[in-house]
C-alpha cells in the first residue's frame, strides 16, 4: 500500500472524490488498486465506479475505469464534497493569501472552499471591506469585527451556496476593488482560468474586470488542467498562490511566461484559523 493510502474506511462521497482524484492524476484506475487504497471490498469499488459512470464522470473498463470527457471538462463536485478535498493544501494557500490583505483594502472573495478557508483566517484584519457572493463566506466574515461584509445578490446556485446571474454581474460592474481573490477549477498558460459553469464564469470574469489586482488561489492538482469555460486569461492574473505539490516543470513553465507565483509552505496552514 502506498504511504498516502487511506488508513480507515471512507464514506461513500469521500471514496468517490478519491477515485476522481486518482483518475485525474493517472487517467485510469484499477479495481485492485482502489481496494488497497480505500480499504473496501472490490464489490464496493465496482459499485462506486458504476455510479460515477452513470453520472458521466468516468468510463468503466475491464478491471477498472478511465477518464471520460465529462470528467475532464464538466466534473464539479458540490460545495460539501469540495470541502473534503485537499484541505491541508487549501488551508496552506489561504493562510498565505491573507497576508496580502492590508488595512483599508476593499477586496473580493470569490466563492470556493479555498476562499472559505481564507475567510476563516481573517479574524485579525481591520478596516477591510469584503465583497462576497458565497453564503458561507459571508457567515464566516460576519464574525470578524474588523471586516465590513457586502453580499452580492442574484440567483442562488443550488448546492453551491453562491449567487450568480445578471443581478450579481450588474452589482459587481459598479464597483472599484483593490484586490480580488479568485478560485478556479483549472489553470494553464494556454487556457487561463476555467470553470464548468457558464453563469459562474460570468461572475468571475466581472470580478477580475473591476479589481486592480487579481490573485488566484489554485492548489497544485488544478495546474495544467482545463474546465469548460474560461473566465480569465493567464495574462490577467497578477499573482498565483499555490502549494508545494506543484510540479517543478509546471513551476518553470509559469515562470518562463512571466507569471508571479508564491508557493505556500505548510507552516502557514494553521495560522489565524477561526
Amino acid at each position: 500500500m502506498e504511504p498516502n493510502a487511506a488508513r480507515e474506511p471512507l464514506f461513500a462521497e469521500e471514496r468517490k472524490i478519491a477515485i476522481m482524484e486518482r483518475v485525474r492524476e493517472r487517467k485510469k484506475v484499477l479495481v485492485h488498486d482502489l481496494v488497497d487504497r480505500l480499504r473496501v471490498s472490490s464489490a464496493t469499488v465496482r459499485s462506486d465506479l458504476r455510479e460515477l459512470e452513470q453520472s458521466g464522470l468516468i468510463r468503466r473498463t475491464h478491471g477498472g475505469a478511465i477518464a471520460a470527457d465529462a470528467a475532464k471538462a464538466g466534473f464539479e463536485p458540490d460545495s460539501q464534497l469540495k470541502e473534503r478535498e485537499k484541505i491541508i493544501q487549501k488551508r496552506t494557500i489561504a493562510a498565505k493569501a491573507v497576508e496580502y490583505i492590508e488595512e483599508g483594502d476593499t477586496v473580493i472573495l470569490d466563492t470556493g472552499t479555498t476562499t472559505l478557508e481564507m475567510a476563516k483566517a481573517m479574524k485579525d484584519k481591520r478596516n477591510v471591506t469584503a465583497i462576497v457572493n458565497d453564503l458561507e463566506i459571508a457567515k464566516c466574515l460576519e464574525r470578524c469585527p474588523g471586516v465590513q461584509v457586502v453580499m452580492v445578490g442574484g440567483a442562488l446556485r443550488r448546492n453551491f451556496r453562491c449567487t450568480v446571474g445578471p443581478f450579481a454581474v450588474h452589482l459587481l460592474e459598479g464597483l472599484n476593488v483593490d484586490k480580488a481573490f479568485l478560485a478556479t477549477n483549472g489553470f494553464s498558460i494556454e487556457k487561463g482560468c476555467t470553470t464548468p459553469d457558464i453563469a459562474q464564469a460570468e461572475v468571475k470574469k466581472t470580478m477580475t474586470e473591476v479589481s486592480a489586482q487579481v490573485i488566484l488561489l489554485c492548489d497544485s492538482s488544478k495546474m495544467e488542467t482545463t474546465s469548460f469555460v474560461q473566465f480569465a486569461p493567464a495574462s490577467r492574473i497578477d499573482l498565483i498562490v499555490t502549494d508545494g505539490g506543484i510540479a517543478p516543470a509546471t513551476l518553470a513553465k509559469l515562470a518562463a511566461h512571466g507569471c508571479e507565483i508564491i508557493v505556500a509552505n505548510e507552516e502557514h496552514k494553521e495560522e489565524n484559523q477561526l
